[in-house]
């Protein structure tokens, strides 16, 4: 005690005392900081998750199981990632009531609220491809037309038709058109594989790339046609055929009531 007492009168004891009080006071202070601002964005992020789940055990539990694990007629969700369910939600496709067909694009059932909900308890399950984001999908600038023509080509247009119309596949399958579709939903759909199409993975064809495809898809929706009526651009073979068959179906029928009248 009176070696402690020796110190505590000490000409350097009061400057370090007081030393040692402003720097606890700082890192308290610091801490505190911390905490209050980590602490709204914790508690958004756990409230959408708590909505999300909610959201899933009435609308979506039924076929993918209570906790995503899949069940007989409907995948496992765990490990797909925030875009596979923002591209299924927000295009309409999901939910859906018979999940032995192909599901179509159609309006979404739930609000752009409640599909961030549904991202946010599902992403929460295990790590997967994350929504891009604007910064991401800027194919404006960063995007090639004639490279993403290219692309196109080559790996898009035996199922999406060579306009990006959309085709028929096997077992009553079908790919569907391009035209109209967001950006993202784009490029979600190239990092997910939504049902019969592929994955293809940065590997396969980069971000960068990615932006091209997108890029070529919205110069084709803009692109005029100089030759009259479209008919879905499904190509001159079919457009032939059908011009043949109409032809040929007038003529018999000019042949049918000439031969009417002549009796």
């Amino acid at each position: 005690m009176k070696r402690l007492s020796r110190y505590r009168r000490h000409k350097v004891a009061a400057p370090l005392l007081l030393v040692i009080a402003l720097l606890g006071i700082g890192a308290s202070f610091n801490i505190a900081s911390a905490t209050i601002k980590a602490t709204p964005t914790t508690f958004a992020r756990s409230t959408a998750i708590d909505e999300g789940k909610q959201i899933f055990l009435k609308g979506c539990s039924s076929c993918h199981g209570l906790n995503a694990e899949g069940g007989s007629i409907a995948p496992s969700l765990i490990g797909v990632g925030a875009a596979s369910v923002d591209f299924q939600v927000g295009t309409g496709r999901m939910p859906m009531a018979d999940m032995s067909t192909q599901a179509m694009r159609k309006r979404p059932v739930y609000n752009a609220e409640q599909t961030a909900a549904l991202v946010a308890y599902v992403s929460s399950l295990a790590p997967g491809p994350a929504i891009p984001t604007d910064a991401v999908l800027n194919y404006e600038r960063d995007g090639s037309t004639a490279q993403g023509g290219e692309l196109f080509r080559n790996n898009c247009a035996m199922c999406h038709n060579f306009a990006g119309q959309g085709g028929a596949l096997t077992q009553g399958k079908y790919a569907p058109t391009l035209m109209g579709v967001e950006p993202k939903y784009i490029y979600e759909a190239l990092i997910t594989g939504p049902q019969s199409m592929p994955v293809f993975s940065d590997k396969t064809i980069t971000p960068a790339e990615k932006l091209s495809l997108i890029k070529w898809i919205k110069a084709a929706e803009k692109e005029p046609n100089l030759g009259g009526a479209t008919m879905g651009r499904i190509g001159p073979v079919t457009e032939g055929l059908l011009a043949w068959i109409l032809g040929l179906g007038l003529l018999i029928a000019i042949a049918v009531w000439l031969t009417t009248k002549a009796r």
